[in-house]
């Protein structure tokens, strides 16, 4: 797999989230915290290319990393770019059987950034459930996204449209490839056109409808779901990284 399409993906999202090296290192911070600095057993949770893995193996070498995902494309660039260094599993988080197809439990750290947005309201409360029990007793999970403050509704729509204008001046500029402009150049590849192909297969409408709650709602369903411990980390904007400890 050309190298190109970790860095192309990563220039992407950078794009569209400019504080998101910021939000990988206060996640991997909240990681050191409960190994001591020691390598870390991580779960990257639906990693796509493994962004969150690569970053974990530069910061812990030795670290024992899994990266899930369930999208053919972004899998096939993780393979590339981890060779060999990780555990990469296709499984559909949308069934609760994803947890059969771990190498093992007693991550001390699961993490996830922009990604569970695409799951309903009650898959998300189960899941997080779900991630508890692979955890060891004190690890930690810790989901970044959007997730606007309900003090601030208002100020926050600002904040977003602010967001939304600084993106399409990047893409208008040709400083980065949109979203769109980005998967149709990875459908245009000889490398990845059939791995896109697949992934229409799955995704025939598209992913699920987005479903943006706010950080309360996510620490309430933290709590519900037997973490003893949960609070907000980090936030930037509208965006923000719950955590709950087991």
């Amino acid at each position: 797999m050309n190298p190109y399409w970790q860095e192309s993906w990563d220039r992407q999202q950078e794009a569209f989230m400019p504080d998101r090296e910021h939000r990988f290192d206060t996640m991997l911070t909240a990681v050191a915290a409960v190994t001591g600095g020691a390598p870390p057993r991580l779960l990257d949770l639906a990693g796509g290319t493994g962004s969150i893995s690569l970053r974990t193996l530069a910061r812990f070498p030795g670290a024992r990393v899994t990266v899930l995902d369930q999208d053919p494309v972004l899998l096939a660039i993780a393979e590339g770019s981890l060779s060999g260094r990780a555990t990469v599993i296709d499984a559909d988080l949308g069934d609760a059987g994803w947890r059969a197809k771990l190498p093992h439990d007693g991550f001390d750290a699961v993490l996830t950034a922009t990604a569970l947005h695409w799951l309903p309201a009650e898959r998300t409360s189960a899941l997080y459930a779900e991630i508890r029990e692979v955890l060891r007793p004190d690890g930690i999970f810790v989901n970044a996204d959007y997730m606007p403050d309900e003090e601030l509704p208002d100020f926050s729509r600002r904040l977003a449209d602010q967001a939304r204008a600084e993106r399409n001046a990047r893409y208008a500029a040709g400083a980065a490839l949109s979203w769109t402009d980005w998967w149709a150049r990875a459908a245009a590849d000889e490398a990845l056109a059939g791995k896109v192909a697949e992934r229409e297969r799955i995704y025939p409408a598209g992913h699920a409808a987005e479903w943006n709650p706010p950080a309360a709602w996510h620490l309430d369903a933290l709590r519900a779901a037997g973490y003893r411990e949960c609070g907000l980390l980090w936030r930037g904007g509208t965006d923000a990284a719950v955590l709950g400890v087991r």
